[in-house]
């Protein structure tokens, strides 16, 4: 069955009723609390706890939110980590609902968007990739799809990474032929491409195929996506043994090697159930205050794959409170599907069912299998919860290791928190970049990497200048956003991919901000740029040289490696697409079809340059302004 994308977010009918219940002389804690309580409606509605500085603490539902709320100033039988939050607030904002369910959809977008500091949240919760079989066109192409739903086309899905999904639309394109080129490419073409050659593509764009015959192949394949796997095996086979009936030897081998390209999309399909069309597993184990939540996908009759979560929450969180905001918050952006299976039972499991049918506008069932093939399912997921959660902590102690030893080597107080290593990318001075990367106790962060693109008057190629740039841009942000150093984003310890110039840099940019207590560290390449042969250069000390063999070396250069692997990407993505750039987009009042009918006439952006103003004026779209802007564009100094 197709799932489709989700939309953009309904606009639903819920009123602000209290932006601001106190003027900030109310105190805080519960009497910030007490406060607020005076003017409290008892309705359902979403409240939001909001500490001196304005950072969002806690996003709550209620039924009944004076009752809810009022639940908080009985200090005494709240737990040690509410306790302090309450002692945190200084305000409170509210928003009423219609019903209690309105509340919990409401309840997990804001926890999403604001990521308050005492709600359980769920880290890492990017997109999933579709397949898509574009409507658009005369001849459907079969591409990967993220984000919001297209226009126009059908979506299978969701896939759980995109390895699963390339893989199973190569398999597709071998089966089917469908193209997966550009209408732009697919227009321009004039001879089949390498796809064509490799039996990957039907060759439409050059009418290799009839346009009735391609639209057969698009109508199996979304067939097929669909869940009628089994009725087009079969319908293939009948048609391959025809084939060989008649004599037709090539049309035979044609089917053959369509039902070997699906059976191998069929082969990676470790576990399925018979009768199980579209539903979600969701398992959690819990161990040593840590969660792990695994996901399995089913659709169309088939498994799409698995992803791992790992919420953030407190140690003393409960697993069905744990469970219960996974699944607001999984399903807060995406389609749910119509069966849901669980590990464990849920807080509010009916109110979740009914806050997931409003948001998908079709009924979704949350169950927790006893028994049968769904349960096997449920403990299959869970094993992988649990190994996943198990190689987490692992890796997570192995990682503090490696910490504890830095910490060692540098002659560090205490190991690093958060450690920040910067890198720049250019070739002989252009398109000039700077990249970031961030490591903790976890490994790499991922979700803080950031780019740089140098903006500032830089001499080609001075790397001095280019890392003066970006630890200016950086640390002054830091000022900004973070001064009082809370968020956890400042770092500990900061890693400069070069010797004593670069550290020079580094150094004078933080004195001249007033940041004195971030450890700088240059990592010098050594004798003949070797690697292992690597020097740390620290302000005040004698440069220090690890063995080859130390483990505590191998760690500084995998970070010095992934820092130096994220600013070269950036690097080729902007390259890239300063290459498709053309000089005519530098021209005002210039877009798509304008340059399009100018590089159509004259064949070259040099031949469009060197235009007289009568011959730009002679091509269709361009009016006599336009072909005056155009050659005084590139004309202004006759």
């Amino acid at each position: 069955m197709t799932s489709p994308v989700p939309p953009a977010s309904a606009p639903r009918d819920i009123e602000l009723s209290l932006e601001d219940l106190h003027d900030g002389k109310a105190g805080r804690g519960v009497a910030a609390i007490s406060h607020a309580l005076k003017t409290m409606p008892g309705v359902p509605g979403v409240y939001r706890m909001i500490d001196e500085k304005e950072r969002i603490l806690y996003v709550g539902k209620a039924k009944n939110l004076k009752k809810r709320v009022t639940s908080y100033t009985h200090i005494a039988r709240l737990s040690l980590r509410i306790a302090r939050m309450v002692a945190q607030t200084v305000r409170m904002e509210i928003i009423t609902t219609h019903t209690e369910a309105e509340a919990l959809l409401l309840e997990s977008n804001l926890i999403k968007k604001l990521k308050p500091r005492y709600n359980i949240l769920l880290r890492d919760d990017k997109s999933f990739p579709y397949i898509l079989i574009t409507e658009d066109h005369g001849y459907p192409r079969i591409v990967k799809h993220r984000g919001a739903r297209a226009k126009d086309g059908s979506c299978f899905g969701p896939f759980a990474s995109a390895w699963a999904v390339n893989n199973t639309i190569n398999h597709l394109q071998r089966a089917f032929l469908l193209r997966s080129c550009t209408d732009a490419v697919f227009s321009n073409r004039s001879r089949p491409c390498l796809l064509y050659q490799i039996k990957r593509c039907s060759g439409p764009c050059v009418d290799r195929i009839s346009k009735p015959e391609y639209d057969g192949l698009v109508d199996i394949c979304r067939d097929f996506l669909s869940g009628r796997s089994k009725v087009i095996l079969k319908q293939l086979e009948a048609s391959m043994l025809a084939a060989s009936e008649n004599m037709e030897f090539e049309k035979a081998a044609m089917y053959r090697d369509r039902i070997r390209a699906l059976s191998q999309i069929q082969s990676h399909q470790d576990i399925n159930l018979e009768g199980l069309e579209e539903a979600d597993v969701i398992a959690l184990h819990h161990e040593g205050g840590q969660s792990c939540v695994q996901v399995f996908f089913f659709r169309s009759g088939s498994n799409y794959g698995n992803r791992s979560y790992f919420p953030r929450h407190e140690q003393s969180a409960e697993i069905p409170e744990i469970l219960s905001a996974f699944v607001g918050q999984f399903y807060a952006n995406k389609p749910a599907p119509r069966q849901v299976l669980l590990s464990h039972d849920i807080e509010g499991q009916k109110l979740v069912e009914e806050a997931l049918c409003i948001n998908n506008g079709y009924k979704v069932e949350l169950h927790v299998p006893k028994r049968g093939g769904k349960r096997n399912l449920v403990e299959h997921a869970m094993t992988n919860a649990r190994e996943a959660l198990g190689r987490r902590l692992a890796e997570s102690a192995s990682q503090r290791k490696l910490l504890d030893g830095l910490a060692d080597k540098l002659d560090l107080d205490s190991p690093p928190e958060r450690i920040e290593v910067y890198d720049n990318s250019h070739i002989q001075g252009t398109n000039m970049v700077g990249g970031m990367i961030v490591a903790g106790p976890e490994g790499f962060m991922k979700n803080a990497y950031r780019k740089f693109n140098i903006k500032g008057d830089i001499a080609p190629g001075d790397d001095f200048a280019m890392m003066r740039e970006v630890l200016t841009r950086r640390f002054a942000r830091a000022q900004k956003e973070d001064p009082d150093r809370e968020n956890g984003t400042w770092p500990d310890l900061c890693l400069i991919d070069g010797g004593l110039g670069q550290l020079g840099v580094a150094r004078q940019v933080l004195e001249d901000l007033g940041i004195e207590d971030v450890m700088l560290v240059g990592v010098a390449k050594g004798v003949d740029r070797n690697a292992g042969k690597e020097v740390l250069h620290i302000t005040g000390k004698p440069p220090v040289r690890l063995d080859q063999k130390d483990p505590i070396l191998y760690f500084i250069q995998r970070l010095r490696d992934e820092a130096h692997r994220w600013a070269i990407g950036t690097h080729r993505a902007k390259r890239s697409k300063q290459i498709g750039k053309s000089v005519l987009d530098d021209v005002p009042g210039i877009g798509g079809a304008r340059k399009k009918a100018l590089l159509h006439h004259f064949g070259s952006a040099r031949g469009v340059a060197d235009a007289g103003l009568a011959d730009l004026e002679a091509v269709d779209g361009i009016s006599a302004a336009i072909a005056r802007k155009i050659y005084g564009h590139f004309h202004s100094e006759d």
